[in-house]
């Protein structure tokens, strides 16, 4: 399946890295807003302008977007789907409603299939609450992230004008964390789950309270939690917080009889988010290219896929070496 990455940052790159890893996707090549010229790609692929995306219509099955969920999906997205199959990691859990109808008429308009919001949350994570649920019908969900770098959180400080650079952790309550995996089915706020670490590059002579008042009162992102802004060097950040770790689970507290309680889990701990995140895109790819061969079209999200279409084996194959 020859497949197109739509911008090349963290995200990108862990795509590119993943498709050597998959015998079955090949890389037609990279697109960037940047200079072609200026961008070298990890793996020597051929950089080009988006500009020139068009070109490309008859030549790529699926083209990844790696952009930001804060301003360049809800654009790009609906944009590529009309010329492209396309698969996004669109993260802002609010408004995955309203992209995806957004994505599904430019979609069904020239008969192209989309997935949105693939990853691991949303993605995996939606995946393994809609499995706890459908078996244990009684019962309460939890979910947990980090700690790492949330790369969509940390992608919108960026955007905040003065800001040279950022990274944003995602902290689990480690008390909150303890009292569902003994199940006890706290009623948690969200403030009560997670803290948010905010380390940012200011630009020099920035307003720091501006941008740290910007930063806390952040709808669907910060105002909702306990946050922390702590103003550091480039080159404090790039020393101290350059990796890109990230984790999490999902944990579903429930009851099957008035005597018998359960506790399911799933958990990821990740040294590379968008390595990760890519691997799972890439996965999504291979499935949106199976279900446009059989004229699925208009947009879906990993609930919408059969899981033997994400994997490169047959049905005889996964019979026998995963049932």
């Amino acid at each position: 399946m020859r497949i197109g990455i739509y911008g090349y940052g963290n995200l990108g790159k862990g795509v590119e890295k993943g498709i050597a890893l998959n015998p079955d996707l090949e890389l037609v090549g990279v697109f960037t807003r940047r200079d072609p010229a200026s961008v070298k790609t990890v793996t020597g692929a051929p950089v080009y302008s988006v500009d020139q995306v068009a070109d490309f219509e008859n030549q790529i099955d699926v083209m990844i977007l790696c952009g930001g969920s804060a301003t360049d999906l809800p654009e790009m997205t609906p944009s590529l789907a009309r010329l492209f199959n396309v698969v996004d990691s669109f993260d802002t859990h609010a408004r995955i409603p309203e992209h995806f109808a957004n994505v599904d008429k430019a979609a069904f308009q020239t008969g192209h299939t989309a997935l949105i919001s693939g990853g691991w949350d949303p993605g995996l994570f939606s995946l393994a609450r809609l499995y706890m649920n459908a078996v244990l019908p009684e019962g309460r969900d939890y979910t947990f992230w980090g700690r790492g770098v949330s790369q969509g959180h940390s992608d919108a400080i960026r955007r905040i004008p003065g800001v040279k650079d950022a990274r944003q952790y995602t902290v689990p309550v480690a008390e909150a964390v303890a009292q569902v995996r003994a199940g006890k089915q706290p009623e948690l706020t969200t403030r009560e789950k997670h803290l948010r670490e905010c380390y940012v590059v200011a630009e020099e002579g920035a307003d720091l309270a501006l941008i740290e008042k910007t930063i806390k009162e952040m709808p669907n992102y910060f105002a909702d939690y306990d946050t922390t802004v702590t103003f550091v060097t480039q080159e404090e950040l790039t020393r101290d917080h350059g990796a890109l770790p990230h984790g999490g689970e999902v944990i579903r507290s429930g009851k099957t009889s008035a005597e018998n309680s359960h506790v399911l889990s799933f958990s990821l701990k990740l040294d590379s988010n968008p390595e990760f995140t890519g691997s799972v895109l890439l996965a999504c790819a291979r499935a949106v290219a199976k279900m446009h061969g059989r004229e699925i079209f208009g947009c879906h999200t990993m609930f919408d896929v059969a899981p033997a279409d994400l994997s490169p084996l047959s049905p005889e194959e996964l019979r026998k070496k995963l049932l």
